[in-house]
């Protein structure tokens, strides 16, 4: 009657019937009674204030209820302050649609239109006329860089690392390589655009059905903003069609749904079309790098500096592409600068490993081209300067395979048949080449509560305040109650995606497995144990008086470990005690990971080793990876085909094999994107988008996607939790572009440093 282990299985999603047969129900779909429709009014210049904004004609289209301009919406609290940085509140810029006549940015939000129809709020909204002031415009990154600023911090972490202490060295370098790399504009293009629906209750409680990747985060947000007590905002988001970061923050449709329907007194659906997409819910910003690596003749780094320029526009965030070099190699002095100028382009964001992706491919490809002028293997460079010990902490990993990646994906990949020489591998007019990266991401671990409870029929319910943003949480969090308990996944209903339930972290920076699954395991186990104790202590129970220790469970009972035949079911243990449901709610606050935290919870804190708090500051805690690509480029056409990849990690425990699998093969082909087309050009002139759909914004679809082989290590993280699982979200992405490039280096002789690898660099 052995206990069958639940985690690591590739089970089906449990959510997977409810997608395919369309019953999945997301933000937009929570239709209510008397429901109007708002359309958002979008700037057509990038810089200055609006002089005078005439809504006349546009009231008197059919359907109107009303129109919201900066002149008579309701003033909501300010997006800054320590008051707001207290509540909790996240939002992705700091500036709220319609306080204001400022204009910070082509297609900001500027007006509301709210029709008894979507046709009619948006035929309405074509309508309203507006007459600026224009300023002066700013889309040029290359251009605004010399005038730009050096940032202290970013995101709490130090921003300027030895800045001017690597020339010397770099100068008196036996070998050296030493160039420029940029990246694109990328926007967020989640399958589902951002919704919200909103419905007041009185004038004191909301509920908001709304798209969003932190439903805490979301309800403090509106709190804050309406004034409301936070346990009066309910956030409903059982399933989300895609985040990537965009839904991390609040980004305007859902204050504006909260704001409509206040004002109109009935419900108000918001959703934002794909346009919209490309200038109101954040990106990751285009970058220049410069980085330098300085060696010795037998390939030891001596020295890396890594030089790195982008924008910012109203917030504090930018893309910190330098984090990664501060990670990866050993190597006596590390220098890690950043520059940041201010653009008249929507507020940069969070997205799929930000900093990490455009830093890693910069990185990763000058460490190609060092292994090519010391005529070295790539593999053989990096294993040379590999270290177990965080460079800049002095801390060893907490859990560490990389060497047993690049072994395990050069064996699996091929890697002996690569031809150092580029431009040998040839089939009629394709030219075939190889190359690999590294990749990394830091494990996060944040604080988690969780509820457990056991019903009369058998069934479980599993409760936390978390999302599933197509990663599978919903299973995983299953299989974790399903191990605690020694019941059937089947037996158990997860329940996510609400507010109202213990409070989770934002499901961002890879946090959601790390951190919600120790709490679901404690609040399983500390229900486990409370029926224990009821057993032991029933002089009716078959474990009357028993030691702890010779008791085990499995199937939903206890037995006895040297007479199985003696065992006791929880649900008789529960209604012999006539208690008709039984719960364990604990949250789980990590001693270690770098996320640490606490949470607003009635839980009870789980217990935790007695060393474990000292984890944080014995260790530190990241994911590793290597990612090999095979790429075929047309000689004539200049056009790039990846015929094979195979991607491999460490990442820790593996909750659910096929998950994933799924999260790797995602961030692989959303890392063909990075590398071989998207890009969002600006005209200069006037700041919007050229490229303002998916119609011109290119996406990787099936064509575009070869065969792509994954490979984990699976070794648990002994540090980080006692689940021992590290965050895969985001580790897929990173050093995809640069594999792909150093094999198209390896194909051509040709080195592409300016992403994306479009034909007119090739050719």
């Amino acid at each position: 009657m052995e206990k069958e282990t639940v985690i690591g299985k590739p089970l089906d999603r449990i959510d997977g019937p409810l997608k395919v047969s369309g019953t999945a129900k997301y933000a937009a779909e929570f239709n209510q009674k008397n429901m109007a429709y708002a359309f958002p009014v979008r700037s057509t210049i990038a810089s200055g204030s609006i002089s005078s904004i005439d809504i006349s004609e546009a009231k008197k289209a059919p359907g109107v209820v009303n129109i919201l301009t900066h002149e008579n919406a309701p003033k909501l609290a300010p997006a800054s302050g320590e008051e707001f940085k207290k509540s909790g509140a996240s939002v992705g810029e700091n500036f709220i649609p319609m306080q204001d006549n400022q204009v910070h940015y082509w297609g900001q939000y500027i007006a509301l239109v709210i029709a008894e129809t979507y046709e009619e709020a948006r035929m309405a909204a074509a309508m309203v006329k507006v007459n600026y002031t224009k300023g002066i415009v700013s889309v040029n990154l290359e251009k605004a860089l010399p005038g730009g600023f050096r940032p202290e911090k970013s995101n709490g972490q130090p921003a300027q690392i030895n800045a001017g202490k690597t020339q010397s060295i770099i100068d008196s370098a036996a070998v050296k390589v030493d160039h420029s790399y940029s990246t694109s504009t990328e926007n967020h293009h989640p399958m589902e655009p951002h919704a919200s629906v909103a419905v007041w209750n009185g004038e004191s409680k909301v509920t908001l059905y709304s798209s969003s990747q932190g439903v805490i985060a979301l309800s403090a947000t509106v709190a804050y903003f309406f004034k409301l007590k936070p346990e009066n905002v309910q956030i409903i988001n059982p399933f989300v069609g895609g985040g990537f970061g965009s839904k991390g923050s609040e980004w305007g449709q859902g204050i504006l749904a909260t704001m409509a329907a206040k004002v109109v007194k009935r419900p108000v659906k918001l959703v934002i079309t794909r346009q919209m997409m490309q200038t109101n819910v954040g990106r990751r910003s285009e970058t220049i790098q410069k980085v330098a690596l300085a060696s010795d003749r037998n390939g030891k780094l001596q020295a890396i500096r890594h030089e790195n320029g982008t924008y910012a526009n109203l917030s504090e965030y930018f893309e910190p592409s330098g984090k990664q070099s501060a990670v990866l190699y050993a190597s006596p002095l590390r220098e890690i600068t950043h520059k940041v100028a201010k653009l008249n382009i929507g507020t940069p964001t969070f997205m799929r490993a930000p900093g990490e992706t455009p830093g890693v491919f910069a990185l990763e490809t000058a460490m190609d081209e060092l292994a090519y002028e010391l005529k070295m293997d790539p593999i053989e460079l990096r294993r040379i300067n590999h270290t177990a010990v965080d460079p800049m902490k002095n801390h060893p990993f907490s859990s560490e395979y990389l060497l047993d990646c690049y072994t395990i994906g050069a064996e699996k990949f091929g890697w002996n048949k690569r031809d150092m020489k580029p431009g040998k591998n040839k089939v009629g007019n394709q030219l075939i080449g190889y190359g690999m990266a590294t990749a990394t991401y830091p494990a996060i671990r944040s604080s988690a509560s969780a509820k457990v409870q056991l019903k009369s029929d058998g069934s479980f319910v599993v409760m936390c305040a978390t999302q599933d943003i197509g990663t599978g949480t919903y299973t995983i969090m299953a299989q974790t109650a399903a191990e605690a308990l020694g019941v059937d996944v089947k037996n158990i209903t997860v329940k996510l995606g609400d507010s109202s339930l213990p409070p989770g972290p934002v499901s961002g920076g890879s946090t959601t497995t790390a951190s919600v699954n120790p709490a679901v395991y404690e609040a399983a186990k500390k229900l486990r144990n409370d029926l224990l104790i009821l057993a032991r202590a029933d002089s009716q129970s078959p474990l009357y008086g028993k030691k702890t220790e010779d008791i085990n469970f499995s199937d939903g009972l206890f037995y006895l470990k040297n007479d199985p035949a003696k065992k006791d079911a929880y649900v008789a243990i529960m209604l012999r005690h006539k208690k008709t449901l039984m719960e364990g709610c604990v949250t789980a606050m990590p001693a270690s990971g770098s996320g640490l935290g606490s949470q607003k919870s009635m839980c009870s804190n789980a217990e935790i080793e007695l060393d474990e708090n000292g984890d944080a500051e014995k260790y530190s805690f990241h994911s590793f990876g290597a990612q090999f690509a095979e790429v075929w480029v047309d000689e004539d056409f200049g056009t790039v085909r990846v015929k094979r990849f195979v991607s491999v990690h460490d990442v820790g425990t593996i909750m659910n094999e096929k998950t994933a699998r799924s999260q790797i093969l995602g961030g692989v082909i959303y890392g063909f994107g990075s590398a071989l087309m998207e890009e969002t050009v600006y005209d200069q002139r006037y700041g919007n988008p050229v490229t303002r759909t998916l119609a011109d914004y290119h996406v990787p679809v099936n064509l575009d996607v070869p065969e792509i082989d994954v490979y984990f290590i699976g070794k648990k993280d002994p540090h980080i939790s006692p689940i021992g699982a590290r965050g895969i979200g985001e580790i897929g992405i990173t050093g995809v572009s640069a594999a792909i490039g150093n094999a198209i280096f390896n194909a051509t002789g040709k080195r592409l440093r300016d992403l994306p690898f479009t034909p007119d660099k090739l050719v």
